[in-house]
């Protein structure tokens, strides 16, 4: 199986994916990633061995950023042969396209040359902020399938029930979900492992959404009578994770490991690639978005 050639494009204020999915594909140079300005970055790479802890099927080989230097930076920092003038130079020259930048407004300017040159693109989160904007994104697909976006926690094993901790905790009756900084960005980060947790056979049958300077809470009320209230904390000191509570005992889940989410992810999206299949279902990226939107009411 040939590797698929991949081309990166960067980088949205404090979104260090650029650096970090790129290492995940090709391995790093330490020194150069120390610089990248995200410090967790380097932190967890130095915890894996290259090249056997990176994905095996695919490499960066392209990489565009806004400034050029970034775009230098990031190339050396992963190891990413080519840094092209225009994102579009990449067409003809890649098998697909890590758009690794979450100001979401952005997306469809950037991802559509791309769709319409056929290419698979995976849309970091959130894919939208308003389901319009979603809606357009999915309209120039070429072929379903040719989008992929998530917030990578939903991957994450620790933010997952296992049949053991299922047992433990019963019919689940309520969630409670925590994340730091702003809900544009962050948001996805939670409702993803709700959603997922909610399980396909619930339909969100209410919402409510409370501002408090800059922190957001949603309150989701699904069918079967489960709830949830998912938060972002803004400015404020907070975990990522949430709280499972069931109708025998409850438990908490902390996201802990961001190399092992990403990495499932990008693989996810890898495979569909070479499978043709949908590994993002339009359901579930609309839902997501309409609840991200939802919460940005005033």
């Amino acid at each position: 199986m040939p590797r698929l050639r991949l081309g990166v494009i960067g980088l949205s204020e404090g979104n260090g994916h650029p650096y970090s999915w790129s290492a995940i594909f090709n391995g790093y140079e330490p020194i150069a990633m120390e610089s990248c300005g995200f410090p967790v970055i380097p932190r967890y790479l130095e915890k894996r061995r290259f090249p056997e802890d990176a994905i095996p099927d695919a490499t960066v080989t392209h990489v565009w950023a806004q400034d050029p230097k970034i775009a230098a930076h990031i190339a050396r920092a992963a190891r990413i042969e080519n840094v092209v003038d225009q994102p579009t130079d990449m067409i003809g020259r890649v098998d697909g396209i890590l758009l690794a930048r979450d100001d979401a407004e952005a997306h469809y300017e950037f991802a559509a040359p791309f769709l319409r040159a056929g290419l698979p693109v995976y849309v970091d989160k959130p894919l939208a902020l308003t389901v319009a904007d979603a809606k357009r994104l999915f309209d120039a697909q070429q072929y379903a399938g040719q989008i992929f976006s998530c917030s990578a926690l939903r991957y994450a094993r620790e933010l997952q029930l296992s049949e053991a901790d299922r047992a433990q905790v019963g019919e689940v009756r309520h969630i409670h979900a925590v994340s730091p900084k702003g809900w544009d960005e962050y948001a996805a980060h939670v409702i993803e492992p709700v959603l997922a947790l909610a399980g396909p056979g619930r339909t969100v049958q209410r919402e409510q959404v409370l501002h408090n300077g800059d922190a957001t809470m949603l309150s989701v009320g699904f069918s079967g009578g489960l709830h949830a209230c998912v938060s972002t904390m803004g400015s404020a000191s907070a975990p990522l994770g949430m709280r499972v509570m069931g109708e025998r005992a409850w438990k908490d889940l902390f996201f802990q490991d961001a190399f092992a989410a990403f990495k499932l992810a990008l693989q996810d999206f890898i495979d569909g690639i070479f499978h043709r299949e949908v590994r993002a279902a339009p359901e579930f990226l609309l839902e997501v978005v309409r609840l991200i939107e939802f919460g940005r009411q005033a």
